[in-house]
């Protein structure tokens, strides 16, 4: 059985602004899902990469993939960091956020955190814009 790999990534114009989130799924080469969400308005960068991390979790939960080995991309390196506890989360929005996230990964024992850069994230960033582009 291959290994589940999510591409996250979340963005805000004008930090806070208008907000989004895009994900990609894959079951080892092939690709499952591709998702967007407009997130509203005055939201900040940092809020839409968890909202991303969480919608994209509760996505292959609800699609029956706990249990499996799950690889998270991110191009947010501050998030990443915090997933594997090499920077604490001080903000307080951020801290529930993080908290939820650690709650959906019990059902994923075996996650490993890759920070990426944002050219090996284009996918989940046209995402992104296109849900903040179309309010959808």
């Amino acid at each position: 059985m291959s290994d589940l790999i999510i591409f996250t990534d979340g963005g805000a114009r004008g930090n806070p602004g208008p907000a989004g989130i895009g994900i990609v799924i894959y079951d080892g080469e092939q690709k499952i899902a591709g998702l967007k969400k407009y997130l509203g308005d005055q939201l900040t960068n940092n809020w839409a990469e968890y909202q991303a991390l969480i919608i994209g979790l509760a996505d292959l939960i609800a699609r029956g993939y706990q249990g499996r080995r799950l690889e998270v991309r991110m191009d947010s390196e501050l998030i990443v960091k915090q997933m594997k506890g090499e920077y604490k989360v001080k903000h307080a929005e951020l801290k529930k956020l993080n908290t939820e996230v650690h709650a959906l990964l019990a059902h994923f024992p075996h996650t490993t955190f890759t920070h990426i850069r944002r050219e090996k994230n284009k996918e989940a960033d046209a995402l992104v814009n296109e849900a903040i582009d179309t309010g959808v």
